[in-house]
């Protein structure tokens, strides 16, 4: 077995090189995807676009769609940073939103964002990405903040979870996928004010 040392030791040769490789097929798939769409994205254009033969992206995935599934994972899924935590709705609120700005405002996102949500529609495979790894951890992070705020006393019990976890989340993401209108500071202010505000008066 191999040491702490050595596990530790940064990869070097063939390790290296598969990284790159790795890392050009990624590049090229997220490119692809936005040039052509997710649909007609193939795994012979990507292997063109990143330089390598077929054989080397058959080597790490069975299908494009499992390709695709697992650069979307690594890409957008385990991209959201750890639930904010301040002690109070308001600023909760505030560095969420900003969380959320962020990831939206990345160009990949905007580019493949609203692209990839309609052919979820008819796509099983990328729907489940989707759904589970992208909405959910964000929906879970939302869900984590109302509680926090209802534990506290901000909001009272029989606040409808689902219907703030709406709130939370909806607002920033089709502004910015959909209509692709910037948000400034300013705006994530008044957003937040407004949210806080509709949480409680959907708690009433």
């Amino acid at each position: 077995m191999p040491t702490s040392d050595e596990g530790t030791r940064p990869a070097t040769g063939g390790a290296v090189l598969r990284k790159q490789v790795t890392d050009a097929i990624t590049e090229a798939a997220f490119a692809e995807v936005a040039e052509t769409g997710y649909a007609r994205t193939s795994m012979d254009a990507v292997a063109r676009r990143a330089g390598v033969g077929k054989a080397a992206l058959y080597r790490r995935w069975r299908s494009k769609q499992a390709m695709l599934a697992e650069l979307i994972r690594g890409k957008v899924a385990d991209a959201l940073p750890p639930t904010p935590d301040t002690g109070a709705l308001r600023t909760d609120l505030r560095e969420l939103f900003a969380t959320f700005r962020a990831q939206l405002d990345n160009p990949l996102i905007t580019r493949i964002g609203a692209g990839l949500l309609a052919e979820a529609t008819h796509d099983a495979a990328l729907d489940e990405v989707l759904q589970n790894g992208v909405a959910a951890p964000r929906r879970a992070a939302a869900r984590a903040i109302l509680r926090a705020a209802i534990d506290r006393g901000e909001l009272p019990p029989g606040l409808d979870l689902e219907l703030g976890t709406d709130l939370l989340i909806a607002p920033l993401a089709f502004r910015m996928l959909v209509l692709k209108s910037p948000i400034d500071d300013r705006y994530l202010e008044t957003l937040t004010r407004a949210i806080e505000a509709a949480l409680k008066a959907a708690s009433s």
